[in-house]
């Protein structure tokens, strides 16, 4: 029977112990496929494996057996990355649809909205949080795939490395270097939806490994370039305005890592990276009466310049350190440092009493670094203690450009010079330190508990801020703290079968920047917090050799709550909220060659009116519900894959809320064909068809876009951004 390299794994999401990244993956044999729906792992490394042997290291940083852990992780591994990428998707797409629980992508720069299990996710590389306190929703903006190994989700709410894991965290692993060599690898990739000359991207990358099995190395460069977006209609898209997105974009990705083994027991990871994504191109949106102060007429036309345009700059740092016997413990150490510079489209807002229209475009700038220190005691034979201690320092600032009027006004906002600079949000900065600690109890052969503490205190320090009040902010310094637990316990069986239940708290970062821009009040007494979220789950899951499947129920609540206003300008709210759903993704192999499967995730949020009922959450916030579902031929060489994706609708209760009217978001269903054929000689080719049918529709970001800023800054077409239409993809990958 071939190989096929599909195993459902899970990890606990209740660990809230911040342990540190262990770099080994094995797993468990099943019967025969080249790719999955679910989680995934290396063939190479699975082959002589036995499913009782299963053992995979996901972003909890230390190994774990996943029958014996109460918690949901999916994993995505480096194939399916692969063929998707080369298929004509981003990472962030990918994953919104082969992860039960995450939701469908924006199509976009941003992943704003993108949640998991209805919360925010937190997202790191190599454990290192893309995430910060002034939250941009530009992390999966941070890497390219053909630099990563894998991609660990972690369902439901933790503290595994500090703030914004209130849906859970998404780790995101580079690829390992390879000892002996030189080996080299090479991808080529193009997409297109023919309907434009312009209509045209293209992708190349190369990597070079190598070294001995002592130091080992690996040098990439991975190249995008990505033309104008088409609808279903064949219509050119709009540019997203407000958090933009990647036409006419160029991305560049420079990755170096080296692995050292010091000696028989230590080892050493170094990582740099450079991240440059930004747009490259001479096509914007024309106002038309414009000097009328008006936006309610726009198209798209050539001759476009701007003194600002949007870009994501990313630079990373990070070393890892293991000692597996020292002081008679196993002992992880890693220090970090991450600077990223992100710029935004020109935005367009009304002046003068709504007479006149100004061109303003924010850059956000953070400098983040730290270190983590964790020790792994085994107290006796049944019974192991993890403990250690978390540090890190933030600092962020901003300005924003305001461009000419007069120029703006006479070029229908095409030409967009700065004619001056100010504050966008205050500067400040957050010093954070935790402990934390975490027991785990073999009760039985099949019988797990595991509990832990985590306790985390950051101090705030916010600059003066010009605000546009009489008086300003003279800033200040204030602190919070955040004490949070786990508990849970898995039993598994001989048969395949094993369940789990758990108990678990996170918290989301307090937006400092966003929160204080407007602040008219004293800093130093008015103390921004941690958002606490808790949660409970229960869960499911079973694996033979021709059945994965696992399910978990879980429910999450809050006391308050983040609220954007239509700048996406931020304010912290008493406000009562609960998540609650089921996540889910099963897989059936047929024969040698067939599988079929797919995964769904049904969820509803709500929030606490004033009469004390509890009533659909606001649509631009909520999650929806969505499903997958596909069927795939494959064996050693070649694999055909056929899959469908169902975003619901949803409405909410706006009106029984007080609100103006009622949101809703109109779902939409797509399909995508991906065909792969291995060669010995040439290398592996891929295929791809996304959006089968040709489908017209608004993204969801889209959609909320359109609520928030439309009709106060336009007219909803302006903001209601569009998914592509049907687009075609090739790709060849070649190792030598």
């Amino acid at each position: 029977m071939p190989y096929r390299n599909h195993v459902v794994t899970s990890l606990t999401a209740a660990m809230s112990a911040s342990l540190l990244l262990a770099p080994l993956t094995v797993a468990g044999e099943a019967p025969a496929s080249s790719t999955s729906s679910m989680i995934t792992t290396d063939a190479a490394s699975t082959a002589d494996a036995s499913p009782t042997e299963t053992m995979v290291v996901v972003g909890s940083r230390t190994p774990a057996s996943p029958e014996q852990i109460p918690g949901a992780v999916w994993i995505v591994d480096r194939e399916q990355i692969e063929s998707r990428a080369q298929g004509g998707e981003d990472l962030k797409t990918m994953l919104g649809k082969l992860i039960p629980g995450l939701d469908f992508a924006p199509e976009g720069r941003t992943e704003y909205g993108q949640n998991l299990r209805g919360r925010s996710p937190q997202i790191l590389i190599d454990g290192v949080s893309m995430t910060s306190s002034r939250g941009l929703s530009r992390q999966f903006d941070s890497i390219d795939p053909f630099n990563v190994e894998r991609v660990e989700v972690l369902s439901g709410a933790n503290s595994l490395y500090g703030g914004n894991a209130t849906g859970g965290t998404i780790n995101i692993v580079t690829r390992t270097p390879d000892a002996g060599g030189p080996h080299f690898e090479t991808q080529l990739g193009a997409t297109s939806g023919f309907d434009n000359h312009r209509d045209f991207d293209r992708r190349v990358a190369q990597s070079i490994s190598g070294g001995s099995e002592r130091v080992r190395g690996r040098l990439s460069v991975a190249y995008e370039e990505n033309g104008r977006f088409y609808d279903g209609d064949n219509q050119e898209i709009f540019p997203d305005l407000a958090q933009t997105d990647l036409q006419d974009n160029r991305a560049v990705d420079i990755l170096g890592r080296v692995d050292i083994d010091l000696t028989e027991k230590q080892s050493l990871s170094l990582l740099a990276q450079h991240y440059d994504s930004g747009f490259e191109g001479d096509r914007g949106v024309r106002f038309p009466e414009l000097d009328q102060g008006s936006l309610d007429s726009a198209d798209i036309r050539s001759g476009y310049d701007a003194d600002r345009d949007p870009r994501t700059r990313r630079k990373l740092y990070n070393a890892n350190y293991h000692h597996a016997d020292l002081l008679g413990q196993n002992f992880y150490f890693q220090t970090y440092y991450r600077e990223e510079d992100s710029s935004f489209s020109p935005f367009p807002y009304y002046v003068d009493d709504n007479t006149a229209v100004e061109f303003r475009a924010s850059e956000q700038r953070t400098d983040l670094g730290g270190a983590r220190a964790l020790f792994v005691a085994a107290l006796r034979h049944d019974l192991e203690l993890t403990y250690g201690i978390d540090y890190y320092h933030e600092r962020f600032n901003s300005d924003q450009a305001f461009f000419d009027r007069d120029l703006s006004d006479a070029t229908d906002g095409l030409r967009l010079a700065t004619d001056r600079t100010g504050p966008r949000y205050p500067d400040y900065s957050v010093d954070g330190l935790a402990g934390y600690a975490q027991l785990e109890w073999q009760a039985t052969e099949h019988l797990k508990v595991q509990g832990g503490i985590r306790q985390e205190h950051a101090d705030v320090d916010v600059d003066p801020f010009d605000n546009a009040t009489p008086q300003g902010n003279e800033g200040g310094r204030n602190s919070y703290d955040n004490t949070l637990y786990n508990l849970g316990v898995v039993q598994e069986y001989d048969n395949g079968h094993r369940f789990w239940s758990s108990y678990s708290q996170g918290f989301e970062l307090p937006n400092v920047g966003a929160v204080y821009s407007n602040a008219q009040f004293d800093i130093g007494d008015n103390a921004v917090e941690g958002i606490k979220t808790d949660q409970v789950e229960m869960g499911w899951g079973y694996r033979s050799r021709s059945w994965n499947s696992q399910v978990a129920l879980y429910y999450a609540w809050s006391d308050r709550a983040l609220e954007n206003d239509r700048q996406l300008g931020t304010s912290i709210i008493d406000e009562k909220r609960r998540d609650y759903g089921i996540e889910a993704a099963t897989s059936r192999y047929l024969g040698d060659h067939w599988e079929i499967g797919g995964n769904a995730h049904l969820t509803r949020s709500e929030q606490l009116g004033d009469d004390d009922d509890w009533h659909k959450r606001d649509a631009r916030y909520a999650s929806l519900s969505s499903a997958t579902a596909f069927v795939e031929w494959a064996d050693n060489d070649r694999s055909l894959r056929l899959q469908g994706n169902h975003a619901f609708d949803l409405s909410d209760d706006a009106r029984e809320l007080e609100a103006a009217s009622d949101n809703e978001i109109d779902g939409f269903t797509t399909f995508d064909l991906i065909a792969r054929q291995r060669t010995d000689d040439y290398g592996t080719f891929t295929a791809g068809i996304d959006n089968l049918l040709d489908k017209r529709y608004a993204t969801v970001w889209g959609q909320r876009a359109a609520i928030f800023y439309a009709p106060a800054y336009g007219p909803e077409e302006l903001y209601e951004f569009q998914g592509r239409g049907r687009t075609f993809s090739l790709g060849w990958n070649m190792n030598w």
